[in-house]
């Protein structure tokens, strides 16, 4: 039986079906395009108006030579002004654009001119890379003030091409819409055309349009941008300066329907174990699957994907977490980036520090997880669990309709995974995961041409769960929220906040894992206001955000706000969370220069202040920080950072245990940066932390090196070292097992020497804007030494030697791999521990050749390749760790992946 939300997926999927059989529709939407004025006392520079025509039957031919008779028809205009570095000022090269459209395409000419033209830079790489000198358009064609769409092309040929959100502050690269550019070098510079197909834009359903346009062209070797529309440095906002085009009538509804399938064959090669029946040493697959993508109407738009395919997505970073919480990994699925703008809903979008900086309610990497439940194998049975969950499929319908309504929803349904087990030759299976619905609905409406804005959220995850081993898994959990933004004053002041819910349902034992987690620790004996209620079937929460401050049209910039997230507040089956039972007050203030001053291109400096507080209104916590940052006329940077934690009360130190006090923390780095343009170039930097009352310190090390040898190859070593040397470092809970004390608690600290080294190798070749190769490489290595341990005996006494006792050479010793530990010297122990010390090696690499041998079609060769291995001597030896890494026998992934994209 599906869960019960499946119903959405299969609601969204009908609707792409039935469009993509019927006539184009007209946008739901049909309100008038006016002219956008600035508010009374505006700073806002003029907005200049581009007034394009249609073209006839002799559209021009995308050549990058301008020379078609039809480009006589319109004028161009010139006259660009610097944005960086000199804002308002004459650039050192002039530019100028022309604008034609029929029923199929917007139609895009520069001409780039240049008295140098032997300096040109015509560097060659992949899609969205944005190399040497380049031209590009922003069309605002919701004419929001808040969204438009980039296209950018390289005086080399390579695209790139955006979608635009947050009034700027959001650019999404992972936009790949099918359009065409070509450009072309002479004697006066170069110049270059674009074809942007309407039906890959959108807009309302007006007989008469009025879009937002930019033009931005960057010159490669002075790093000079200038922009036909001014935006001045100080700007609140990009979109919202835009100018305009007008001129464009009549235009057609599209009919948008594009259909990706592909079709992959992996090979995989791993160790071979004769006594393990899964070990067999190899292993091969084919799959075939469909992406597509359905124009609804003009503005809203389908994407979906069938048996979605990844294997050409690269690794992440290797770690070794040491903390009691979750590390958040950045999305890099493409299915899941492209448009994830839309169905953002962060809890607090908090500048100045804390802790809720990552929170949010939608983390799409919670779809297709691993597993969560390991089987209880018997002595002697070997185990094989999917290393991930199986996405049957996945849904989005997206857009933005003419009045200024965003739209998002998104279902996705994963397979019940199972496990294999085989006890000499006898095969059982274990179902691992559940059979998995997801929804997403996101929806926001802009007032006063953008410049406020109201947005609600809904998520629901459900569960079948019809297995006794996964009822300590959610079956039910649900979120939603309501954000709002106000600016005013020409959008140099704002305010806005944000209201959420949460709700998890399942079995006692799912409700208590919760209760008990990390993100809350009701269990802690000296938790007043929450406690453990092992008979829950569901828990509940609420969080929140307010925020104002001034945003922009001043050198001089500021914000203040709280946010907070209760105790029972849960999110983590659909979204992302670190700590409940919280209260962050923030506020910063910043300097920013509009012009360069001295030597300096850019100057920047930020003060902030965050203050963490519990729901019983105990302060847990203070910190400030100062940094700044210097960009020099050479194109040369540095920066600095300093940040002091006051003295803590921590909730999660101690894993479930009392809360405890810690010392305060120093906090320092500093880096500089070479100028990035040259053939070689790097950046060295360092970090420091020092830890009151003698009770620690960590360092780490790390230069990136980047070489460029020629326009079409580039190569970056970014090697780092660390070195961490707490001396009450987390070891473990045990349990007291004789005298008057047996049963109780007994929480183990301990001096760690933590070393890690790791090397990130990347090299990236272009042979042309469509055919490129591109290596990554990371080996990482990291070994933990545990010493001096002692246990919390006062975990609130103001002094550190009070609140431990420490355990001498006599009370403690190593025997078969656990510490018995003896602090009354009798000849039982009165507990035990396993030995913590680690060495954790790891390598990870990909090999990636893409070509794109036709508009929207791909084909991919990929060579994946991993080495794990861990043991528990804890010694650090470079040169050891590193050849012991490389005698790890690999697991080597080949794929051969090929998609076609069809447009009907």
């Amino acid at each position: 039986m599906f869960p019960r939300a499946t119903t959405h997926f299969i609601l969204v999927s009908a609707i792409a079906f039935v469009a993509s059989l019927s006539t184009p529709v007209l946008s739901q939407e049909s309100n008038s395009g006016s002219e956008a004025q600035a508010e009374p006392g505006s700073t806002s520079p003029e907005r200049r108006i581009y007034t394009t025509e249609r073209v006839g039957t002799n559209a021009p031919r995308i050549d990058g030579i301008l020379d078609d008779p039809a480009w006589r028809a319109v004028p161009w205009s010139g006259d660009y002004l610097q944005n960086d570095p000199h804002s308002g000022e004459p650039p050192s090269q002039e530019t100028s654009m022309k604008i034609l459209y029929d029923d199929e395409a917007v139609y895009v000419a520069f001409r780039a001119q240049d008295s140098e033209p032997e300096k040109i830079s015509s560097q060659v790489a992949r899609r969205d890379w944005f190399p040497g000198d380049w031209v590009e358009i922003n069309i605002d064609s919701y004419n929001d003030n808040r969204t438009a769409f980039s296209f950018t092309v390289s005086v080399s040929g390579v695209r790139g091409d955006e979608f635009v959100s947050q009034d700027g502050d959001n650019w999404d690269s992972t936009w790949d819409p099918v359009w065409f550019a070509e450009t072309n070098v002479d004697d006066e510079g170069w110049t270059a055309e674009m074809k942007i197909p309407l039906s890959q834009l959108r807009f309302g359903d007006d007989h008469q349009q009025v879009w937002g346009i930019q033009s931005t062209r960057r010159l490669y070797r002075k790093e000079e941008r200038s922009t036909w529309q001014l935006v001045p440095s100080d700007a609140p906002g990009w979109v919202s300066s835009f100018g305009e085009l007008h001129g464009i009538e009549g235009l057609r509804p599209q009919r948008q329907i594009e259909l990706l399938p592909y079709a992959s064959a992996q090979a995989e090669r791993f160790a071979q174990d004769g006594d393990n029946p899964f070990a067999t040493g190899s292993d091969e697959s084919v799959s075939l699957g469909l992406d597509g993508k359905v124009g609804l109407t003009s503005d809203l738009t389908v994407n979906f994907t069938i048996n979605p395919d990844f294997g050409q997505v690269e690794a992440d970073p290797s770690e070794v977490n040491l903390s009691a919480f979750e590390t958040f990994f950045s999305e890099r699925r493409p299915f899941f980036i492209e448009g994830s703008n839309i169905l953002d809903f962060r809890l607090a979008r908090n500048n100045a520090g804390g802790s809720f900086t990552s929170d949010r309610l939608f983390y799409s990497r919670r779809i297709g997880r691993s597993p969560g439940h390991f089987p209880d194998a018997i002595p002697g049975e070997y185990v094989e669990v999917p290393e991930n969950t199986s996405i049957l499929g996945a849904a989005k319908l997206t857009g933005k309709t003419k009045n200024g309504w965003s739209i998002g929803l998104m279902e996705s349904v994963t397979a019940e995974e199972k496990a294999e087990l085989d006890f000499d030759g006898a095969r059982r299976k274990e179902v691992v995961e559940p059979l998995t619905n997801y929804f997403v609905g996101r929806t926001a409406k802009d007032f006063r041409e953008g410049q406020s804005s109201l947005g609600a959220m809904f998520t629901a995850v459900n569960r079948s769960i019809d297995d006794e081993e996964l009822e300590f898994l959610h079956s039910a959990a649900y979120s939603g929220g309501v954000d709002g933004r106000h600016t005013w004053n020409d959008r140099t002041y704002h305010l806005s906040g944000t209201v959420a819910f949460s709700q998890v349902r399942g079995d006692e034992r799912a409700i208590l894992r919760t209760q008990t987690a990390p993100a809350r620790f009701y269990q802690r004996p000296d938790a007043s206001h929450v406690s453990v209620d092992s008979t829950r079937t569901s828990l509940s929460g609420i969080a929140g955000s307010v925020r104002g401050g001034r945003s922009g049209n001043s050198s001089v910039l500021y914000e203040t706000g709280v946010a907070w997230r209760s105790p029972g507040f849960e999110t983590n089956d659909l979204g992302f969370l670190r700590r409940s039972d919280e209260i962050n007050q923030f506020s910063w203030v910043g300097f920013r220069s509009q012009k360069p001053v001295s030597a300096f291109r850019h100057i920047r400096w930020n003060f902030n202040q965050w203050t963490n507080y519990d729901f019983h209104g105990t302060n847990t916590s203070n910190s400030v920080n100062t940094n700044a940052n210097l960009t020099f006329r050479s194109n040369w940077s540095t920066g600095a950072s300093i940040t002091r934690d006051f003295p803590f009360l921590s909730h999660h130190e101690l894993r479930g245990g009392p809360s405890s006090e810690w010392p305060g923390i120093w906090s320092l780095d500093a880096w500089v940066r070479s100028d990035d343009r040259r053939r070689f170039f790097f950046e060295v930097g360092a970090f420091g932390r020092w830890r009151d009352e003698d009770t620690g310190q960590d360092q780490e090390a790390w230069i990136d090196l980047g070489f460029r040898p020629n326009d079409v190859l580039r190569v970056t070593l970014n090697p780092s070292v660390s070195r961490a040397e707490p001396e009450l470092q987390w070891v473990t809970r045990a349990t007291a097992q004789a005298g008057s004390d047996a049963g109780e608690a007994r929480y183990v600290l301990g001096r760690l020497e933590q070393n890690t080294a790791v090397m990130t190798v990347r090299l990236d070749y272009a042979a042309t804007p469509d055919l490129s190769i591109q290596f990554y490489a990371q080996p990482f290595v990291s070994a933990g030494k545990y010493s001096e341990f002692k246990r919390i005996r006062d975990p609130r006494a103001d002094d550190v030697e009070d609140r431990i006792l420490r355990l001498d050479g006599e009370q403690i010793r190593l025997v078969d791999g656990r510490y018995e530990v003896r602090e009354t010297g009798g000849t039982d122990p009165d507990y035990v521990f396993f030995d913590p010390d680690f060495n954790f090696r790891d390598f990870n690499s990909n090999l990636v050749a893409r070509w794109e041998f036709s508009p929207g079609s791909l084909l991919y060769l990929v060579w994946s390749q991993g080495r794990t291995g861990f043991s528990s001597n804890g010694d650090f030896s470079l040169r050891d760790d590193v050849s012991d890494l490389f005698e790890i026998h690999p697991h080597n992934i080949f794929l051969i992946k090929v998609s076609r994209w069809f447009s009907l």
